[in-house]
């Protein structure tokens, strides 16, 4: 895939490609393998489970199995292999972007809320890279044909600064300092509780266990560091700037959620509110990096949006 960093992974995605493993307890034992699967990965259904069996995609203690109905015993181990899917042509689009900066190697974009990055199942059209496509004569192809300039990502329901990249001599110098942390990039959120003291959390991420499309502070995870600086509070609401230090998926969402402060409006880290029905209320900001080419520091900033404006003014009764 190249070097490619994700920091918000959509909340649709799964991986195809990936390698799923289970162990069957005694008291799952005589269950159909089809229901068995579906009732324990679900994302998968129970008839996408029955085809990947059909297909041979899934074994038995390192065994094909090969048929739906056939039923697992206690203390079988039973693993999926979720095929990659097909490369499916990525047509360009007249959608509108909103470009911060552009030069002949790199652009940013304040990517709107709602706005999926790259296709993917259930999005190959009306996404970000429909838009570049349609701007841009050349992007890099290190990543592929479906994510064309695509160095990292924000999420479907984040809003803000993005960074795409022209050519691949961009996409790999980007690409490092990513990698070794140099690129600033910071955020606005709106937190639910009170935060008094700036403050720093440094702890593991990794996939969960129990619902394989979200995030979670785990000991086996990969580091993640992000830090935070209190702007405002109203006793039941926190006004921060974070910044990471490093970029794992839903870094942001689930620090803050892990230390008891998930984003306001976030359905998947507990900060759900009734009055917010769009996703959570987290801005990337800021974005400083050094220009591929030249070596020339860049900070782009994206306004924050009119959602977040509205929010600002009602929890805090401040502009910005």
């Amino acid at each position: 895939m190249g070097d490619y960093f994700e920091e918000e992974l959509q909340e649709e995605d799964f991986d195809n490609g990936d390698q799923v493993s289970l162990v069957v307890s005694e008291e799952e034992a005589g269950t159909r393998i089809d229901k068995y699967i579906s009732d324990k990965v679900k994302e998968l259904s129970r008839s996408r489970c029955a085809k990947l069996i059909e297909t041979g995609q899934v074994f038995r203690n390192e065994e094909v199995v090969g048929k739906p109905k056939f039923s697992v015993r206690g203390g079988d181990l039973i693993t999926i292999r979720l095929p990659e899917p097909e490369e499916m042509d990525i047509l360009p689009e007249d959608i509108p972007l909103e470009i911060l900066y552009e030069d002949s190697d790199v652009l940013v974009i304040n990517k709107p809320k709602g706005m999926v990055v790259h296709p993917a199942p259930g999005h190959y059209s009306g996404t970000l890279v429909n838009a570049l496509l349609f701007h841009c004569k050349d992007l890099s192809g290190i990543n592929g044909v479906q994510r064309p300039g695509i160095v990292h990502r924000i999420d479907r329901d984040t809003t803000g600064s993005l960074l795409v990249c022209k050519n691949d001599l961009a996409h790999r110098s980007i690409a490092d300092q990513l990698h070794v942390h140099s690129i600033k990039r910071q955020y606005r959120a709106i937190v639910h509780g009170q935060i008094n003291m700036d403050g720093r959390v440094d702890a593991a991420i990794g996939r969960s266990r129990k619902d394989r499309k979200r995030m979670a502070v785990t000991p086996d995870g990969r580091r993640a560091v992000t830090h935070y600086h209190v702007l405002a509070n109203s006793g039941k609401f926190t006004y921060l700037e974070c910044e990471l230090e490093t970029g794992r998926t839903h870094q942001i969402r689930v620090h803050l959620s892990h230390i008891g402060h998930p984003v306001f409006g976030d359905p998947v880290y507990g900060g759900a509110h009734p009055a917010r029905e769009e996703g959570q209320a987290l801005h990337a900001m800021t974005l400083g990096f050094r220009q591929p080419r030249t070596g020339q520091y860049i900070e782009v900033s994206a306004p924050l949006p009119d959602y977040f404006q509205e929010l600002l003014s009602k929890l805090f009764g401040i502009n910005g």
